[in-house]
């Protein structure tokens, strides 16, 4: 076990990946998960290992998983140890574990990951101090109204936000792109509007934007949104209609389809579709629309317009849409229809699909035929024949084909071990991590012997 192990974990998702993790879990395998921290160093195995023996009771099996990659260096098994303490009960210990000096407490991370324990542990208004020198980066602000939500702070955190919220309604030009915290205005009416002052937030949000007194798009996103939400239909019709369509019309369709006026809301997109510079911003709520009330072939037809276009194509998520309605033969034939030109200028894109559809439309060994048709080396090819092997019930061709493929990452192979039951072979069969890290190199050096000295990766 070492750092650089544990980095490229971290930053690859490699060794046993969150997601078989999670499976693990769900199947009950906390054993297996101790198993693979203890054998083969797997920190994403530690922790949930580590969470699910604490939830258990099982606090010092719990702390025994953790403390190799503490001794290790590992900063995050430290953190991890520490909510296991706070869980516990242990609070002081958990907190003088993770406490940060000088140098943590000029760090956003260090910071909001120490405000969130210290709320946890009842502490907030530690939280609150242990956040304020970093309230002019958005996702610390954002923290800070998270942590407050319902714990009797609005005001106070209303006072910290609104100088911020004041410099943003101040800025001119270039200056936007750079201001911090953007979102300052967006949180300061959702701490108003929690806080029961909706019509406050409604007024001080709705003279911003009527100003243009913003910085982002955002703001128009939760100026429509919060209006939604109280059924101020008058005042999101002046905004989903006026300058700002684009950003908001569909939300105020879809207000009006929350009170029964679908109708109303289908009549407003369709006059924008039709007298738009830039119809197609406004296609999809009505294909949504359209979705939800059943009508799909007239959501088809809506979509349709887009199909042959670079951007703004809708064609994609009409598929989508034909397959979450449990139609994908009629997704399969609206792909048929595509022009030639179009599966030349995407090949890749309309050969994966096909034989997704082809697999979720029960047409299996059509799909396995049309698999040998499609380039071998197709991104995700083998995944896909394998998937639809398992369908069939072909279980050992299916796993055959994966472990064939030394492109593919062992997770998949172990995978779809899980999913049949089968949770210690796909754990033994997994390489270790510092094995991984070694072929990750290796791949690397390759590719970049490949590109050649005067062609970086980056």
């Amino acid at each position: 076990m070492n750092i650089d192990d544990l980095e490229w974990q971290s930053r690859t998702l490699g060794g046993i990946p969150p997601r078989l993790v999670t499976m693990l879990v769900e199947r009950g395998e906390v054993e297996l998960l101790v198993q693979a921290a203890s054998e083969q160093g797997d920190w994403f195995c530690a922790q949930a290992a580590a969470r699910e023996l604490s939830r258990a009771g099982e606090v010092e099996r719990a702390l025994d998983v953790l403390e190799p990659f503490i001794e290790a260096g590992w900063n995050r098994a430290r953190w991890e140890r520490a909510e296991v303490l706070l869980e516990a009960g242990r609070v002081q210990q958990a907190l003088d574990a993770v406490r940060p000096d000088e140098e943590g407490l000029a760090s956003e991370r260090v910071c909001h990951d120490f405000a969130e324990l210290l709320a946890k542990a009842g502490r907030l208004d530690e939280a609150i101090t242990v956040l304020m020198p970093h309230l002019d980066r958005e996702w610390i602000l954002s923290t800070l109204v998270e942590l407050t939500e319902g714990q009797g702070r609005d005001e106070q955190v209303l006072e910290l936000i609104a100088p911020r919220a004041q410099r943003a309604r101040s800025v001119r030009g270039e200056e936007r792109w750079g201001f911090h915290p953007c979102n300052a205005q967006d949180l300061q009416a959702q701490v108003l509007e929690r806080a029961g002052r909706v019509d406050e937030a409604v007024r001080i949000l709705g003279a911003d934007i009527a100003a243009g007194h913003f910085v982002v798009q955002n703001t128009l996103v939760a100026h429509a949104e919060l209006l939604r939400r109280h059924g101020r239909l008058e005042e999101l019709r002046v905004l989903g209609t006026g300058k700002h369509a684009g950003e908001t019309l569909a939300y105020y369709a879809r207000a009006l389809e929350d009170v029964g006026q679908a109708d109303e809301a289908e009549t407003v997109l369709r006059r924008f579709i039709a007298a738009a510079e830039y119809p197609d911003r406004f296609r999809w709520p009505l294909i949504g629309l359209l979705g939800r009330q059943g009508r799909i072939e007239e959501a088809v037809e809506v979509g349709r317009p887009t199909f042959d276009h670079h951007d703004a194509c809708l064609f994609e998520s009409i598929i989508h849409l034909l397959h979450e309605a449990g139609r994908p033969d009629d997704a399969l034939a609206l792909l048929d229809e595509r022009s030639a030109e179009f599966v030349e200028e995407h090949p890749s894109w309309v050969g994966s699909n096909r034989l997704w559809l082809l697999g979720e439309a029960g047409r299996h060994e059509e799909a396995l035929a049309h698999a040998e048709t499609l380039p071998p080396d197709m991104y995700g090819l083998t995944v896909s024949k394998a998937w639809i092997l398992e369908e069939t019930g072909r279980l050992e061709e299916a796993l055959a084909l994966l472990r064939a493929d030394t492109a593919l990452r062992p997770s998949e192979v172990a995978e779809l071990l899980i999913r049949h039951g089968r949770a210690a072979e796909a754990v033994a069969g997994m390489p270790s991590l510092a094995e991984q890290h070694a072929a990750g190199r290796r791949r690397d050096a390759a590719m970049q012997a490949d590109r050649g000295p005067d062609n970086p990766p980056f």
